[in-house]
């Protein structure tokens, strides 16, 4: 990968989308992961403003560490760079108490209170965006947005634009180490942050990054028959994961009523 003409490009069109939409900049969500951070760096590039937003909602601390020091980091580096904590942690809290009594099983519901988090996030970033005049730049690789669906619908996919939604996962720890993007978020495990448990990426979706790419580049062409042991079951995963999450990229269907009883 011709890593600084991707970096270029990506910044080149980010400003150009901007100025296009005749607004000040971008607004990012910093969780303290990789995908973030680079959007961030990306962001700070063009030379627009800036504002990053932290918004633990009861975060480990590991997370808000390595999200804070990157905020401070990027703030040390380049001018245009504004950054804020917003706590959401109580409110999520009051919404967790008000639809406790839902009946639904445990399982599912602590699913729908999960996905709960991210789009209150998506929430906040778009107040922020709009009372200061800014795009809510999205965070999704190649392999979540378009390959197994690793985001919530309306929550972490509620963007403006996606910088990086063409950039596999690894290409975005290259991008990461030519922005020098802070050791301590290059080198943390790939974690959603939207559990009080600690669950990685790898343990949700049943796969490593590395062994979905490989997965996403032989989907098109080969069945999971074609392969043997670890191979085939990594296949499989993916497109299971994948035919679950064509809702989150498909248009949302409209009901077409004939014509003639329209009239």
């Amino acid at each position: 990968m011709q890593t600084q003409a991707v970096i270029d490009y990506i910044v080149n069109w980010m400003k150009e989308y901007a100025e296009r939409a005749r607004v000040k900049g971008f607004v990012v969500g910093v969780s303290g992961g990789i995908d973030s951070a680079v959007v961030s760096v990306l962001a700070a590039k063009t030379g627009l403003d800036v504002l990053l937003l932290e918004m633990p909602i009861r975060q480990k601390a590991d997370q808000v560490n390595r999200a804070q020091a990157h905020i401070a980091d990027l703030q040390s580096r380049f001018t245009n760079v504004r950054g804020m904590s917003v706590d959401l942690t109580p409110t999520f809290e009051q919404f967790e108490q008000t639809v406790a009594s839902s009946g639904s099983e445990e399982d599912v519901r602590r699913l729908a209170l999960a996905n709960s988090r991210s789009r209150l996030r998506m929430l906040t970033l778009y107040y922020y965006g709009q009372t200061n005049g800014l795009l809510v730049a999205g965070t999704g690789n190649k392999v979540e947005d378009f390959g197994v669906g690793f985001f919530t619908k309306y929550g972490d996919g509620g963007v403006d634009i996606s910088p990086i939604a063409d950039l596999l996962k690894s290409q975005v720890y290259t991008l990461a180490k030519e922005l020098a993007v802070i050791q301590s978020i290059q080198e943390a495990v790939p974690t959603d942050g939207l559990w009080d448990s600690d669950r990685t990426d790898e343990q949700q979706m049943g796969a490593s990054y590395p062994e979905l790419e490989w997965a996403m580049s032989v989907a098109d062409s080969h069945t999971p028959a074609d392969f043997e042991g670890r191979e085939r079951e990594v296949l499989e995963i993916y497109l299971r994961l994948n035919r679950a999450m064509q809702h989150k990229i498909q248009p949302i269907p409209v009901c077409k009523i004939p014509p003639e009883w329209l009239a």
